[in-house]
């Protein structure tokens, strides 16, 4: 399943597929919800998708000496939040269960 992704666009798309609405409707719809989401978050509230997984602001701890790994510069991070996804137990117990798949050779 690793290297798989889904754009905003292919959801939208796998939603009017699946639905008698049209396009231009369900993404206004999905781009409404990622506003509110973002927007819940920016305030600082978590948003709780019963089934699916909890949207969270989570406090990362700051550090005096740390590094850019692309320059190598030393500097200090403060403490800060950022946007942190916890999936739900059904989905956890799904995801689990997903066919590991060797890497491909490059």
């Amino acid at each position: 399943m690793g290297g798989k992704k889904m754009t905003k666009n292919d959801l939208v798309e796998a939603i009017y597929f699946k639905s008698d609405c049209e396009k231009y409707l369900i993404q206004d719809i999905v781009e409404k919800f990622l506003k509110e989401v973002k927007k819940s978050l920016e305030s600082g509230a978590s948003i709780e998708l019963r089934g699916f997984g909890t949207f969270e602001p989570r406090l990362r701890k700051g550090r005096e000496v740390a590094r850019n790994p692309k320059t190598g510069e030393t500097l200090s991070v403060a403490p800060h939040y950022v946007a942190a996804f916890r999936a739900g137990q059904d989905m956890r117990e799904k995801i689990a269960r997903l066919e590991i798949k060797e890497k491909a050779k490059k």
